[in-house]
């Protein structure tokens, strides 16, 4: 019963242990192939097809890394702050309503 149960959990530590005839969960046998082209690896493609585009990491890394005092959340101007503009009217409107909410469901109802 479960006071053998509880008396082998102390045994063994408080773990379970499995102890024979378990099978592997992951199955050893490669799986059956489903679309029949290869895959590219990187490093196989040419230098040139690789990135298309210029790289723009170097010019946001100044305009992020200026000294300017501002939190990097509102470092590239105003589309960054009316999003966290919004954000911010979001979540206080937000909580405002599960207040009220809470408030309205914690009135008993009239009884008619």
């Amino acid at each position: 019963g479960s006071y053998e149960f509880m008396s082998w959990k102390k045994k063994s530590g408080g773990f379970c242990f499995p102890h024979k005839g378990l099978k592997p969960i992951v199955s050893t046998e490669s799986p059956a192939l489903i679309f029949g082209t290869t895959t590219k690896l990187a490093s196989d493609l040419p230098a040139t097809d690789s990135f298309l585009g210029k790289n723009k990491v170097p010019d946001l890394q100044k305009i992020f890394q200026k000294a300017d005092g501002l939190p990097v959340h509102l470092k590239r101007g105003v589309p960054d702050r009316l999003l966290y503009r919004t954000t911010m009217a979001l979540t206080i409107g937000g909580t405002i309503y599960c207040l009220v909410a809470l408030y309205m469901a914690s009135q008993p109802r009239n009884q008619k």
